[in-house]
């Protein structure tokens, strides 16, 4: 194989039904990709989320966080409830812009950064005094964005329609790859799924973990790498591209 990433094999942690694009883009730059989703996402019951629905039929701003918000929440929309026609929708990166796309959706608007913050400078988020705002996310998650919508005068509300969960697996085939050194970069999507891939792979793992370059497509999930102990973090830009891009550099500068 030849690329850019020729003789080097990428970790791939993102949820399963989330790994094939990021996978084939390292096959694509001549890397080989080794998949151990070290998070799993669980639908939230339509049961559980009637309220939450009802409350979105008058919504006049819904905030899709994720590419999972979007799939999951629109298919939670569909099943028992409904977007108002005049409510503004927004997206929370271009996975997220992407997703809401695949779900007949295209009159969507997206800051130019991938996190709370940058959705928060964007003009209309900024006059919401008033209005009914509902965000669709994963069970928990940050604050920010509920807290500053609501200091700014707007009537926040949830629908939280997945779980984010730690998977059933077993790390003993990564382990003996990454024992006899055939792991040469992990990429993590998020502070969570490196604390579960951390407890997946156990004391044995540890100083592997600790001693391979991590590639995150985000500052804030590099700081938390970084407080998590691993000696060389990776910040790159957003996305599956921005994940290659920065491997491609990083293993070209350090041959």
């Amino acid at each position: 194989m030849t690329g850019p990433l020729a003789g080097r094999t990428v970790l791939v942690t993102r949820p399963a039904h989330q790994a094939a694009a990021l996978a084939q883009a390292i096959r694509t730059a001549g890397g080989a990709a080794f998949e151990f989703p070290a998070l799993a996402i669980e639908t939230v019951p339509l049961d559980e989320l009637a309220a939450p629905l009802a409350q979105l039929a008058g919504a006049d701003i819904a905030i899709f966080i994720s590419p999972n918000a979007a799939q999951f929440g629109m298919a939670a929309i569909r099943a028992g409830g409904a977007l108002p026609a005049a409510a503004r929708i927004f997206a929370v990166g271009p996975g997220t812009l992407r997703a809401l796309a695949a779900q007949g959706l295209d009159d969507v608007a997206m800051p130019d950064g991938q996190d709370s913050e940058a959705l928060l400078a964007l003009p209309p988020l900024n006059e919401v005094a008033g209005k009914r705002v509902v965000i669709v996310r994963g069970v928990g998650g940050r604050a920010l964005l509920a807290d500053t919508l609501r200091a700014r005068g707007a009537l926040v509300d949830f629908l939280e329609c997945y779980r984010r969960v730690r998977p059933q697996a077993d790390a003993a085939p990564l382990l003996a790859c990454w024992q006899t050194g055939g792991i040469d970069a992990v990429t993590v999507a998020s502070a969570e799924t490196l604390h579960n891939l951390a407890a997946l792979l156990g004391a044995p793992g540890a100083p592997l973990l600790r001693h391979t370059p991590l590639f995150a497509p985000h500052e804030k999930i590099a700081e938390a790498a970084r407080r998590f102990g691993i000696a060389d973090v990776i910040a790159t830009p957003g996305g599956d591209a921005g994940l290659v891009e920065g491997l491609i550099n990083w293993f070209r500068d350090n041959q």
